[in-house]
């Protein structure tokens, strides 16, 4: 009976085994592994075509309370780092009468203790970790977002 339940045991192995793995046509053994990648390991897929910046530079209505704005021209080649800020050459308090630019929101200006700053805070320094251009791109996702003002005057209908 142990000997029976020892290949039985075996045979399961084995089989698990070989799912998990397949011969390719030299005879070497080839790993599948589960995965989202479209095209084998060893191949390189021609990447999609990059989407088009959209660049009107027209203001964007904001889909929900506290939205950071989202940036309505090209960044491409902007510099942000530790030295240099591109966004603050249009968007800074003392830029915004030359470039007619939006200011950014007073909240940039202040610590964590919300107490205000002569200068941009730090913790609010690089603007694309929130701030981000639109693609001129199809809907990957169907969005099914109904806004508040929306949802409030349906809410009165019904009463």
């Amino acid at each position: 009976m142990k000997t029976l339940k020892f290949v039985t045991f075996a045979t399961l192995v084995s089989l698990s085994v070989g799912a998990a793995f397949s011969t390719s046509a030299a005879g070497v053994p080839e790993e599948k592994i589960a995965t989202l990648r479209q095209a084998p390991l060893d191949m390189n897929p021609t990447p999609p075509v990059m989407q088009k910046v959209l660049n009107k530079d027209v203001k964007q209505v904001r889909n929900y309370p506290m939205q950071p704005p989202v940036i309505p021209h090209k960044i491409d080649n902007y510099q942000i780092d530790l030295k240099v800020n591109k966004c603050m050459s249009c968007h800074a308090r003392k830029r915004i009468g030359d470039s007619q630019a939006p200011m950014v929101s007073v909240t940039h200006y202040m610590d964590r203790e919300n107490n205000f700053l002569a200068d941009l805070s730090p913790r609010r320094y690089f603007c694309t970790q929130c701030h981000v251009p639109q693609l001129d791109a199809k809907t990957l996702v169907e969005n099914e977002f109904i806004d508040i003002d929306h949802l409030i005057k349906t809410d009165a209908n019904k009463h």
